[in-house]
């Protein structure tokens, strides 16, 4: 079972940026990083990166999946539980996404979702998909990611979140309506 989050009663001034793979979130969240936001990587992009850094291959990182989207559940509760909550920050995916991942793996969801009924966040920003690329870091093909998307605007929604559809634009204009998003809470 993760380690625990921790509860606020106040909403953090968190921002999600989420989406099936190849929907542009990395992009996205670059663009609003040299704008000055501070942001948030894609967790499980980060440990994958360390471990083919140590000279693992992905298919022996991605060889449990259920050890492997856990790890990746422990360090997203572990990188949001130190985050300052007043301060803007948009994040490449969050907790809740990985209800998602649990979902198509066939993993036990309850554990995850007690997680994610815990935190809460400002707005859901739901990209919509770009053309499928393989890419590293990358164990899904073009259909995993559709239903991914699927299940990703579903998770967010069951947990009473309204999730805001972000156009297939440039990322210029991406950044343009998220930013006037933001202008309203």
């Amino acid at each position: 079972m993760p380690k625990s989050y921790s509860k606020s009663k106040k909403t953090p001034n968190w921002y999600v940026i989420t989406g099936g793979p190849c929907s542009g979130k990395t992009t996205t969240i670059n663009e609003l990083a040299k704008l000055g936001y501070l942001t948030v990587p894609e967790t499980a992009r980060i440990y994958i990166e360390k471990e083919l850094a140590k000279g693992r291959i992905l298919e022996e990182i991605r060889k449990n999946e259920d050890k492997f989207q856990r790890k990746v559940l422990e360090m997203k509760i572990k990188i949001e539980n130190k985050l300052p909550k007043e301060q803007i920050i948009f994040l490449d995916r969050a907790i809740p996404d990985s209800i998602s991942y649990y979902q198509i793996y066939g993993l036990n969801l309850e554990e995850v979702i007690k997680v994610c009924e815990k935190g809460r966040y400002k707005k859901i920003f739901f990209l919509e998909q770009l053309p499928f690329e393989k890419d590293s870091a990358r164990i899904e093909d073009g259909k995993t990611a559709n239903k991914l998307s699927k299940f990703l605007k579903e998770s967010y929604k069951n947990l009473g979140y309204e999730v805001i559809d972000i156009p297939a634009v440039s990322v210029e204009k991406r950044v343009q309506r998220i930013l006037r998003e933001i202008e309203k809470s």
